[in-house]
């Protein structure tokens, strides 16, 4: 059998443990209740900007010129001589002979012409004079009672018509044969630039057979697709509204400055765009920055200008409403007047004022009034923050 000892001493340590439990749990204080804290949506937001603002339209085009001549032959013949400027990409100035056609057939016709012409000059003196010695006979008669009025024929007066008539003739042929000498020369009507050249030398031409064609240098021409409604941004539909033109040149942007000269009044059938044509000046002026025919080209036409104007990013714009942080970091919605939208952003010119803070940030369940947080990276750092950091 167990002893007394060996069955009181375990009950013992039991009642001493639970005691001491019971002394431990008695001494430990309850923790403390924390209030609870509202925390509310962080957003970031920015500075509205309100200034003035002009609304350009972005257009595009081809460079061509003005004029374009196909140089053809009014005289037929063989070509005897090609000028070396006479080329495809070849520069010339107005008057340079490009071409000459042989002209052996037109001097001998010039110098028949003038001998015909000296031949009727004389035939016409001769009638004048044998003319003025009948008009001085009949005024040496006429006195005699007997006298009768003298027919025209009296007088010479057909032959002498005949004889005038002779000699205008014979002038005009004169001139005629000069004007085919001097067709034989091909000439460049303007400054130009040479697009083709279809002839060479020996080749043999008649009347109307094309020597090339010819593209001025003096005005280059850009025609500029503007839709129907963009119109409404541009002061008197674009009329004499300056461009700016911007292309690649060896890699490298370059611009150049037109205006615009007309517009072609109908709506194209296929693109339903209106055409409006801007002009540069003396395109190849400049060698390194040539304004080039067949280039292509973007184009920004000045608009019309609003005194006060902000530019919000589209996607913050919602039923014609933005969200706005105001000083006590509150949300309000203010309804805008939308102008226009235009790459990515809208065009506002009334319910903004210039330093608003405008709330960038999404927010899942906006309310007017509702509590905010700005963002401490997003908002404007004060004098006495600036002045901590330089410490």
């Amino acid at each position: 059998m167990a002893s007394k000892k060996q069955i009181f001493l375990p009950l013992a340590v039991l009642v001493g443990g639970i005691g001491a439990a019971v002394a431990f749990s008695a001494m430990k204080q309850p923790p403390e209740k924390k209030s609870e804290q509202v925390v509310h949506p962080l957003v970031e937001a920015k500075p509205i900007t309100v200034a003035p603002m002009q609304l350009n339209v972005d257009s595009y085009g081809l460079v061509k010129p003005k004029y374009s001549t196909e140089l053809v032959a009014q005289v037929s013949g063989q070509v005897i001589a090609v000028s070396d400027a006479f080329v495809k990409g070849g520069f010339v100035k107005k008057g340079d002979v490009l071409a000459r056609i042989d002209p052996n057939d037109y001097e001998a016709a010039l110098i028949e012409a003038e001998a015909n012409l000296a031949r009727a000059s004389s035939a016409l003196e001769i009638e004048q004079a044998q003319a003025h010695v009948a008009k001085t006979e009949w005024q040496r008669i006429k006195d005699n009672a007997n006298a009768t009025i003298p027919s025209e024929l009296y007088l010479r007066k057909p032959q002498l018509a005949e004889k005038l008539a002779s000699f205008r003739a014979a002038q005009a042929s004169v001139k005629r044969a000069k004007r085919n000498l001097e067709r034989t020369y091909i000439k460049a009507p303007y400054d130009a630039i040479i697009e083709s050249r279809n002839l060479s030398l020996g080749s043999v031409v008649n009347a109307g057979s094309q020597f090339g064609v010819l593209n001025a240098t003096s005005v280059a021409e850009i025609r500029l697709p503007v839709a129907d409604n963009e119109l409404q941004y541009l002061v008197n539909g674009g009329i004499n509204a300056n461009v700016t033109l911007t292309a690649q040149v060896e890699g490298k942007p370059a611009k150049w400055q037109g205006k615009i000269v007309r517009s072609e009044g109908v709506i194209d059938q296929r693109s339903r765009m209106t055409y409006l044509v801007a002009q540069v000046d003396k395109p190849y002026s400049d060698k390194r920055t040539a304004l080039r025919f067949g280039a292509y080209l973007n184009a920004t036409i000045d608009g019309k200008t609003i005194d006060s104007a902000a530019a919000i990013p589209q996607h913050l714009v919602k039923n014609n409403r933005i969200a706005i942080l105001n000083n006590d970091q509150t949300l309000s919605f203010k309804p805008i007047n939308i102008v226009r939208e235009y790459n990515g952003h809208t065009i506002v010119d009334a319910g903004v004022n210039n330093g608003e803070q405008l709330i960038t940030s999404a927010l899942e369940y906006p309310t007017e009034g509702m509590q905010l947080r700005l963002n401490d990276a997003m908002a404007p750092v004060t004098d006495t923050q600036l002045a901590l950091k330089e410490e």
